[in-house]
């Protein structure tokens, strides 16, 4: 038994499609999730028709009222999607029908599929790129606020995990305000490079009506029209390039996320998590799992995955549109919520989190963090090559070593033995807190220091990402 042709085809087909066909095809299960976009761009075109003579006033009237009314519907719940329908173009356009008659037919006048998608989803990517940049500014804030309280907090500075040289608890914080301030910047060039409107390029090569698509772009909230239609409805770099800036900001989140899953055990004890983002065990009682941040960790898979499979989509395709192009909702849809709830996540534990200052001061002063320092001052104050203040603090280390203690608990008398030019006030640059107070050059981990990049960050958190502000 044949089904009767889809109306929106025209005449050209006979009979509907097979079920697998229809089940392969339709699309309205995730793009559904356009409709405020999808009625934003019909209502623009119908604005811009009508401003142009090529419908009335009435019918563009007409199609404006009929899709607020499929607004309201939608989100109310009171929609019913078909996936006979294929999408969510194809669902408002039938919709608008029943309600408003043959003048809902003149609403595709001038216009595809191919550039009604192309700028749905570029509207969509550009206003959650947006979101996601006052997000960030929340979690650079919460690190902020962090890295004020504990810009004099000591803490062991690590290189392949172990320990190094102390840094503060604020520096450390303020390398994640660099992070994602980054990220801002990713996210503020690629919103610059899609804020232009494919909306009018039609099928791939423009229209034969007097359309005007400076104006739709204007109505979108775009800087200008797209200025090529082939590349306008074939490009989805804009999708690409917002799903790199994700990954890349997913891949900090999860960085981050391993240090708190190591900074909350019990063998580093440096900050207690919140029970709001804490869970228990269903047999331990005494366990504290970092479950959110663990989670935040797993979903970064997630997003490079999604990138991967949209730059796969994309990597075999001739211009201009092809059906291929799909698939390139899903992944972007599921990689922005998923990264939208990590930095959600993070910043609540960023904000919550209790920072353990005496773990973090009796680690520092361990694994002898200070060696450094002592070589440094053979050669500031003796004019010893590096290289051999370095076999020299080798020795002092290893001798402490032998002895079961730290490099400050150390005799002169022992110290001299090593190298008679070591004098007393060598023994001043072994403590943690000397430490990172002589950490003075531009971008150490001096408290002084570390109040004065809070204080940069904090004048620039209202500029424009991408001009050195936050």
């Amino acid at each position: 038994m044949t089904k009767p042709g889809n109306k929106m085809w025209g005449g050209r087909f006979a009979a509907g499609p097979d079920a697998v066909m229809e089940a392969i095809n339709a699309s309205i299960d995730f793009d559904r999730k356009l409709y405020t976009q999808d009625i934003a761009g019909s209502k623009a075109h119908a604005r811009m028709l009508a401003r142009q003579g090529i419908i009335s006033a009435s019918d563009a009237e007409a199609i404006v009222h009929g899709l607020d009314t499929i607004a309201s519907e939608i989100e109310s719940g009171r929609f019913a999607f078909s996936a006979a329908l294929e999408d969510i173009h194809m669902n408002v356009e039938a919709r608008l029908a029943e309600l408003i008659g043959p003048a809902a037919g003149r609403l595709h006048t001038a216009r595809s599929r191919n550039d009604q998608v192309a700028v749905d989803f570029r509207l969509w990517v550009k206003q959650t790129a947006i979101r996601f940049d006052a997000l960030l500014l929340a979690l650079i804030a919460a690190f902020l606020d962090k890295a004020e309280a504990h810009a004099g907090t000591v803490m062991p500075g690590f290189t392949h995990l172990q320990t190094a040289q102390p840094v503060t608890f604020g520096h450390h914080c303020l390398a994640y305000v660099e992070m994602f301030a980054r990220d801002r910047g990713r996210l503020a060039d690629a919103v610059r490079r899609m804020d232009e409107c494919p909306l009018g390029a039609a099928a791939l090569a423009g229209t034969g009506f007097a359309i005007d698509r400076h104006f739709t772009a204007r109505e979108l909230g775009f800087r200008e029209p797209t200025r090529n239609s082939l590349d306008s409805v074939s490009d989805r770099d804009f999708a690409m390039e917002f799903l790199s800036a994700a990954a890349i900001c997913a891949t900090h989140l999860s960085r981050l996320a391993e240090e708190i899953v190591v900074w909350s055990t019990p063998q580093f004890g440096f900050i207690r998590l919140s029970d709001r983002f804490s869970t228990g065990s269903s047999i331990m009682p005494q366990k504290r799992n970092p479950d959110a941040a663990e989670l935040v960790r797993a979903k970064t898979g997630r997003v490079n995955g999604a990138l991967i499979t949209l730059l796969t989509v994309m990597k075999g395709l001739p211009l201009s549109y092809s059906k291929d192009m799909q698939e390139d909702k899903e992944a972007v849809f599921d990689a922005a919520e998923n990264v939208e709830l990590a930095i959600l996540a993070m910043t609540g534990m960023v904000a919550d989190m209790e920072v353990r200052a005496d773990a973090m001061a009796a680690a520092a002063g361990a694994g002898y963090s200070t060696a450094t320092d002592l070589a440094d001052w053979l050669v500031r104050e003796t004019g010893m090559a590096f290289r051999q203040a370095h076999h020299v603090t080798g020795r002092a280390v290893a001798l402490a070593e032998q002895k079961g203690c730290g490099l400050a608990e150390l005799t002169l008398a022992e110290l001299q033995a090593i190298d008679p030019a070591i004098d007393g006030r060598a023994l001043a640059v072994l403590s943690v807190e000397q430490s990172v107070a002589s950490r003075t050059s531009f971008g150490g981990t001096a408290p002084d220091n570390v109040r004065a990049q809070i204080a940069w960050w904090r004048a620039r958190r209202d500029e424009p990402t991408g001009s050195g502000g936050v």
